[in-house]
């Protein structure tokens, strides 16, 4: 991995559900100071604009929510027809505290499953997309074919961290790289040897990306990251780990605190 790099914000313009995100990504490079899509470019989709495209947008005076959904959101102070679309999306609902679900979606812990009122038409909510890594390589595949240039796509969200003040990118959907790069085998500056460590490529990708895309009207919804010197393959798919091995999660199941004096 190289140790320097340029990342180039592009500006689109709102994007329509059902618009032609490769050919607005491309048109809309051609016009920024990237100026093209080079071979080795790694390029960063917010999901919110790949979920638009994808139709993936509820009105909430569709739903009709069940009485399950009106207890949870009784409990936790949440619109009701929010909280049916939450439950729907979720796999698994791991918890809550007021305004907020703790949710699983496709193995990674999202609040309220990543269902936003944000950058959604007034009245809706915005879905996940469907398949981040399948929509990744789709699109992957679609670059290389226009561009004649071996790249990689990840899509990207932000979100909150334990412990942590704001949100950071995470990678939802992930092609043309490895999501997570193994350094066991490795030795430290003294000369030991690293345990299994595994550094979470894809995620450090989409928080470089998040800086000039932004969160609000900004209109920036693809980022080209440029110079990683990253190989591209054909790996499509972000590594996850389950609940039972994920270190803060067993933590909280077992209730293993230790009081402090």
């Amino acid at each position: 991995m190289n140790c320097s790099y340029s990342v180039f914000g592009i500006h689109t313009g709102l994007i329509q559900p059902h618009d032609d995100i490769v050919g607005c990504l491309l048109t809309s490079v051609g016009r920024s100071p990237a100026r093209c899509i080079e071979q080795g470019d790694i390029i960063v989709i917010a999901e919110s604009v790949l979920a638009t495209v994808e139709g993936r947008i509820v009105p909430l005076n569709t739903i009709t929510p069940s009485p399950e959904a009106q207890k949870i959101a009784d409990r936790y102070d949440l619109d009701p027809g929010y909280t049916e679309v939450v439950i729907r999306e979720s796999d698994t609902i791991v918890g809550g505290i007021s305004g907020f679900l703790l949710c699983m979606k496709n193995g990674i812990l999202l609040p309220n499953a990543g269902v936003d009122a944000s950058n959604a038409p007034l009245g809706c909510v915005v879905l996940l997309p469907a398949d981040p890594n399948g929509s990744a390589f789709t699109i992957r595949q679609a670059i290389e074919q226009r561009c004649d240039v071996k790249v990689g796509v990840i899509i990207a969200d932000s979100c909150v961290h334990a412990m942590r003040s704001g949100c950071s990118g995470i990678a939802l959907g992930c092609s043309g790289i490895a999501s997570a790069v193994d350094e066991a085998g490795k030795n430290d500056l003294f000369g030991r040897p690293l345990p299994h460590k595994q550094r979470a490529v894809a995620d450090m990708i989409a928080s470089v990306a998040e800086i000039v895309m932004g969160e609000a009207d900004e209109e920036v919804p693809f980022a080209v990251v440029r110079g990683l010197g990253i190989p591209i393959t054909e790996q499509t798919g972000v590594e996850g780990i389950s609940l039972q091995d994920c270190f803060f999660m067993k933590l909280m199941k077992e209730n293993r605190v230790i009081k402090m004096q």
